[in-house]
């Protein structure tokens, strides 16, 4: 059995800013709350490839792994998958946007299964991912929400 999770929020904030600041990947470490750093190991027009590498998790562990953006702003589509996929069979990412009246829904479709010896199975993986996706979102809303509050104060 796969997993799969679906998760999005309402940003407060025209399309092209929630674009520009959520697809900088070098900036990732300074959206995200749980990435250490970002290093871009290649771009190819609009596909990226780099390296993520995380904070050190409760036991201290630093997660990292290779994954591959693919950009389409005419369709405000993301697909991204793991190169590296760790302890995932495979994990592929669909981030879209869509611009409402209020602002702009940003969300995050993953599509992911584990392998038979990772440390925790499908079911688990799927609830923490749908926690941490919260908590990411938000973060993101607020900040990307901060910026547009500054640009219009400009």
């Amino acid at each position: 059995m796969a997993g799969h999770t679906d998760n999005e929020v309402m940003i407060k904030a025209p399309f092209d800013l929630v674009w520009d600041m959520t697809n900088d990947l070098e900036n990732w470490p300074q959206l995200f709350s749980e990435y250490a750093s970002v290093e871009v190991l290649q771009r190819t027009g609009d596909t990226t490839t780099f390296r993520l590498t995380m904070h050190p998790d409760e036991d201290g562990k630093v997660w990292s792994w290779v994954s591959e953006r693919e950009t389409a702003r005419d369709v405000r589509t993301v697909w991204a998958r793991r190169v590296e996929p760790g302890p995932f069979a495979y994990m592929n990412i669909r981030w879209e946007y869509e611009e409402e009246s209020e602002g702009t829904r940003m969300r995050w479709t993953q599509d992911f299964e584990m392998r038979p010896d990772a440390p925790v199975d499908d079911p688990t993986m799927t609830d923490h991912i749908n926690r941490n996706s919260r908590i990411q979102m938000d973060l993101i809303r607020d900040k990307i929400e901060q910026r547009a509050r500054e640009t219009v104060g400009a």
